[in-house]
């Protein structure tokens, strides 16, 4: 768990397996060991019970995990059941994962004693303060993460435990080198290709197909043309920015804001700053004596302005006597802020030092600070004042709307009245396709839900801040085999599709074996040095290109489906780099090794899966 995997886990792949070795265990934390045995099981691996609860846990916390790492999106995801349902299995799958990886390390006869235990705990980074062990720190934490010391050091044995027998699959791969360099030289390729391409459009309008065409297509795919189940609703939606649109503020209103909230709208000082520049270099000592000897200059008198068109390496501001312009305080670096908003006007700075090189500053001028006139503010106050007299009325009638709608649960008529806002109505929409505001993760999943789709009022339901509705079906269509009136027109479209796009192979084709005769008649787009990443040639284009061998003797062509239709495409040379850069081979090297480390781990849990006995009982 702590230095025994660091360990082992020197590259990205190592990391990414021992996550998904340990991740289940962590969220388990210490339910494997204080739960009962008569617990029911979510799944036996070889005799040894997974529990229900401790799915559960594991579950809560990849949803809390994902949560974090997706945000938002998070939300959306989670309105469909069938997505928590495929996050709750690769939850159970990892479960069942480890508990193979511990039974195959008990059967070799792997273990950690406690003295390693120690020593990992010991030496634990997060158990530290000051780079010295804390152990009122590693109780904190422990207690934190729901652990007594016990559990944590049998959760550390067998992660210990479990470590060495994965990173001693990990540590057995590499890449060799050659086979890395010679990717890497196939990778950088580049091929001399010509093409033309054929588009079906053309064909399109010469084409008729028959309702018998129509109707067989339908009755052959009709899984193509299933309808997810959709609904439209009837919602009351209460905003308050949609109030505030209603609210009148006079200008004596806007005017006594700004008088009680002046300080609110003060403009920032600015400053007029010029500063002489001495870049530093690989001689850092010279450039600062030479700025050192700038300051010596301006204090017997010299003129800043002629010292910073003679000195200043900053080409920029130079020839204006080294004026910068005009700055709030935090806009420029911090060392050069500091000394600029420390000057008085007409001050000098000594030198300063910043990343790019040594600085004398010369505060020119000061804009202080000052209350922004009312009229260049007027409407940002008027906008603020309707928006706070919204809000209050919006938390006035949120428990109007939340009563009525409960009240009254077979209508939204009484809840509109109580709260003087009309009943809208949606189209029909389905849980992939809804439009705002029914996309949000409450309403969506309100929207499907059995209390709603049976004909009640839903609760109120966060939209966003200071935007909620309740909603109730007022159209709801199941999931099934859309009529096929409704998808005729659609399918005639395809099917001339089809033929058009036949049509146009067999012109690309005709084409072809006239290039391969030496018919020069055919119009071709040449392209030179095309590389596999090319974006000036259609990806379909340049796939083909590298799928096609050069031939030793003759003509390399072939024809290949685009967007538009089909494409003869020629390859005329291939050009592969005699050398790679030694950072290229080395980076795939290592990417390749990571793909086999990957591939043994997966074949090593499909191989204890096969030798094993796994029920879930859940599921029979």
């Amino acid at each position: 768990m702590l230095d025994k995997l660091r360990d082992g886990a020197q590259s990205i792949v190592a990391k990414v397996i021992l996550v998904l070795v340990i991740l289940s265990f962590a969220f388990a934390g210490v339910s494997s060991y204080m739960g009962s045995s008569s617990e029911a099981a979510a799944a036996i691996v070889n005799g040894e019970k997974i529990s229900k609860s401790e799915l559960e846990q594991a579950y809560q916390s990849e949803r809390n995990r994902l949560q974090q790492q997706l945000g938002d999106m998070f939300d959306t995801l989670a309105a469909n059941e069938s997505y928590l349902n495929s996050v709750k299995q690769g939850v159970l799958q990892r479960l069942v994962a480890q508990r193979l990886i511990n039974q195959a390390a008990n059967e070799l006869g792997l273990r950690a004693s406690d003295e390693q235990i120690k020593d990992a705990i010991r030496n634990e980074t997060a158990f530290q303060t000051a780079g010295v062990f804390d152990n009122n720190r590693y109780l904190s934490i422990l207690r934190q993460m729901g652990y007594t010391v016990s559990s944590f050091r049998d959760a550390m044995r067998g992660d210990m435990t479990r470590n060495q027998l994965v990173n001693a699959l990990v540590a057995s791969d590499f890449a060799l080198k050659g086979e890395s360099e010679a990717l890497a030289k196939l990778q950088a390729q580049t091929r001399d290709i010509r093409f033309t391409t054929v588009p079906s459009e053309p064909f399109v309008a010469d084409i008729s197909v028959t309702d018998d065409e129509v109707s067989k297509y339908y009755e052959d795919n009709k899984l193509q043309f299933q309808r997810p189940e959709m609904v439209s609703l009837e919602y009351i939606e209460l905003s308050a920015a949609a109030l505030s649109e209603k609210v009148n503020v006079t200008d004596d209103e806007a005017k006594a804001y700004y008088d009680e909230h002046v300080a609110d709208y003060q403009t920032k000082e600015k400053r007029q700053a010029a500063h002489i520049l001495i870049e530093a270099t690989t001689d850092d000592t010279a450039a600062k004596a030479k700025a050192e000897d700038i300051v010596k200059q301006l204090k017997a008198g010299a003129d800043y302005a002629e010292l910073a068109k003679q000195n200043s390496q900053d080409p920029l501001t130079a020839d204006k006597g080294g004026e910068l312009g005009w700055f709030e305080a935090g806009v420029m670096d911090p060392a050069f802020d500091t000394a600029l908003f420390a000057l008085n006007k007409g001050d000098v700075s000594d030198v300063v030092k910043t990343p790019y090189g040594y600085h004398i500053i010369k505060l020119l001028d000061i804009q202080p600070s000052a209350a922004a006139p009312f009229d260049s503010v007027k409407a940002q106050i008027v906008q603020k004042i309707k928006m706070d007299k919204a809000v209050n009325e919006f938390y006035t009638l949120q428990p109007k709307l939340a009563d009525t709608s409960y009240e009254v649960p077979d209508t939204l008529e009484e809840a509109a009245k109580a709260v003087q806002l009309p009943v809208q109505t949606s189209a029909l929409f389905s849980q992939s396709d809804a439009p705002a505001p029914f996309n949000t993760p409450d309403v969506l999943k309100a929207a499907f839900s059995d209390d709603v789709l049976s004909g009640m009022n839903s609760n109120v339901l966060e939209v966003a801040d200071n935007d909620v509705m309740v909603i109730r079906v007022k159209q709801h269509e199941a999931a099934g085999l859309k009529p096929f009136d409704e998808v005729k027109e659609q399918i005639a479209a395809s099917l001339k599709q089809q033929k058009a796009n036949e049509q146009a192979k067999s012109k690309a084709e005709a084409l072809l074996a006239a290039v391969k005769s030496g018919d020069t008649s055919v119009a071709l787009e040449t392209h030179k040095a095309v590389t596999r990443n090319s974006s000036d040639v259609d990806s379909a284009i340049v796939s083909q290109a590298f799928k096609m061998a050069k031939a030793a003797d003759g003509l390399t062509a072939d024809v290949t489906q685009v967007a538009t239709g089909y494409a003869v495409v020629i390859v005329d040379s291939v050009t592969t780099p005699t050398s790679v850069p030694d950072e290229l081979v080395n980076g795939l090297q290592q990417r390749l090794a990571n793909q086999y480390s990957q591939a043994d781990y997966r074949a090593l849990i499909e191989l204890l899966k096969s030798k094993a006995e796994i029920t879930y009982p859940e599921a029979s």
